[in-house]
C-alpha cells in the first residue's frame, strides 16, 4: 500500500447562510415584540391624577397591561392590545399566570371617567388567582409635568 507523502486537505469553509438566517429572524422577532409592547400602552387614555405614587421601575417579572376605556357610553377592556370580554378575563389571566411561573405583574390603565364598578371585577379576578402585584397607571398632579406613575 502506498502512503501519500502529502495529505491534501482542502480549506475548511464555514457556511454562513444559516447564521445569517438566524440573525434576520432574531431581528424580526425583536422588532415585532417591541411593536406589540408599545401597543399595550399606546391606547389613548385620560389617566387619573394622583398626588402620591412611586416612579415606575423596570420589572424583572412578566408584566401585562390591561387598558380599560370608555367608548360611546360602554366600557371596553383591552388585554394588552386586544379586546377581551369581562367573562374571559379570568381565563386570560390564568393563561398568563401559567406562562409566567407564578410571578406576574398586572398594570391597570383606566380612563379617569371609568367608574370603580367596571374596575372591581378585574381586581377580584386578580385576587382569586393570587395575583397581588397590581399597579395603576396615573399622572402625577404636583408640578403638572404629566409623568406617568404607577401606584
Amino acid at each position: 500500500m502506498r502512503i501519500p507523502l502529502r495529505t491534501h486537505r482542502g480549506r475548511i469553509a464555514i457556511n454562513m447562510t444559516p447564521m445569517i438566517d438566524v440573525v434576520f429572524l432574531l431581528i424580526i422577532f425583536f422588532l415585532v415584540s417591541s411593536h406589540l409592547a408599545k401597543q399595550e400602552v399606546q391606547a389613548e387614555l385620560d389617566l387619573p391624577v394622583a398626588e402620591t405614587g412611586e416612579e415606575n421601575t423596570e420589572a424583572t417579572q412578566r408584566r401585562i397591561t390591561i387598558n380599560v376605556l370608555e367608548k360611546n357610553g360602554s366600557y371596553q377592556i383591552l388585554f394588552g392590545a386586544r379586546p377581551v370580554p369581562l367573562e374571559r378575563l379570568s381565563s386570560q389571566l390564568t393563561e398568563e399566570l401559567a406562562s409566567a411561573a407564578d410571578n406576574l405583574e398586572v398594570r391597570v390603565r383606566a380612563d379617569r371617567s371609568v367608574p370603580y364598578r367596571v374596575i372591581e371585577p378585574l381586581l377580584v379576578s386578580c385576587a382569586r388567582l393570587d395575583i397581588w402585584n397590581v399597579q395603576f397607571a396615573v399622572i402625577r398632579s404636583e408640578n403638572g409635568a404629566g409623568h406617568t406613575q404607577s401606584r
